[in-house]
């Protein structure tokens, strides 16, 4: 039997997706103790990459990138590379997806690769997918990694500026804590409900344009408001065109049925 030329250490992770990626020659770190703390001890910057087994892109930049010998060695040397599984770990992906928005001033997506300071786990960079060699306006993943790692070193103030103003804008959007004995109203229910509408695909089903991802948290709203309210036949109608849609598409367990 042919035995995988590298191992690292997300062989023992449980996650399907981490173990896709447990013979890279990247020395992948699952998020942990261990890889903060070796970041912290050897001042290297974090490059985390966080994806999903569905993803495309996320398996085009692991046969480019993260297989390939030479592209693991500047990883290795130059960073603490850490996996993460986004349907593992979808506290860690909002925090880094919003950082993304913020820095790029667009939206994000996966594979999502962002770069964060040893100490505090501040991104200072991001991006999604980023090739193997320079291409449409896009800059080669190597050359991208050396120049990281030399503004890293290079411009600790200025990256220590950005990490402040970032830190600045997450505490305005966090939200205020309610008020004691606050309780949420019906009419918050309305809005989330009318925007729901607002967003619906009345011919493909859905919410907002392609590409489209399963919202369950939304059309679990719809089948409940539907079921207090079986007179609301738009909740349900929404609902049901939308779980239809992703039937005939294909997405749904295809071995023990449901969604």
């Amino acid at each position: 039997m042919n035995q995988a030329a590298h191992t690292n250490r997300l062989i023992h992770e449980t996650s399907p997706y981490l173990q896709q990626h447990a013979h890279n020659p990247v020395d992948w770190y699952p998020w942990g103790d261990e890889a903060l703390e070796k970041a912290r001890r050897e001042d290297k910057p974090i490059l985390v990459s966080i994806g999903y087994s569905a993803c495309h892109w996320c398996h085009v930049m692991e046969h480019e990138s993260f297989e390939d010998e030479a592209v693991a060695r500047v990883m290795n040397e130059l960073f603490v590379c850490i996996k993460i599984d986004r349907e593992e770990r979808p506290d860690l992906d909002k925090i880094y997806q919003t950082s993304h928005q913020i820095l790029a001033q667009r939206a994000g997506g996966w594979p999502l690769n962002m770069f964060l300071t040893p100490e505090d786990h501040m991104p200072f960079f991001g991006g999604t997918y980023f090739p193997k060699t320079p291409r449409h306006g896009m800059p080669g993943f190597t050359d991208l990694l050396h120049q990281i790692a030399s503004v890293y070193r290079d411009r600790r103030e200025a990256i220590r500026e950005q990490n402040d103003s970032l830190r600045d804008i997450f505490a305005r959007l966090q939200p205020e804590a309610p008020a004691p004995g606050m309780r949420l109203g019906p009419e918050l229910l309305d809005q989330a409900h009318a925007e729901l509408q607002r967003q619906f695909d009345p011919q493909l089903g859905g919410f907002g344009a392609a590409p489209k991802f399963p919202h369950p948290t939304s059309l679990e709203l719809c089948l409940r408001r539907w079921a207090h309210s079986p007179q609301d036949r738009d909740s349900l109608h929404m609902a049901q065109q939308s779980l239809a849609a992703m039937a005939r598409g294909g997405i749904y367990d295809q071995v023990g049925g449901g969604f």
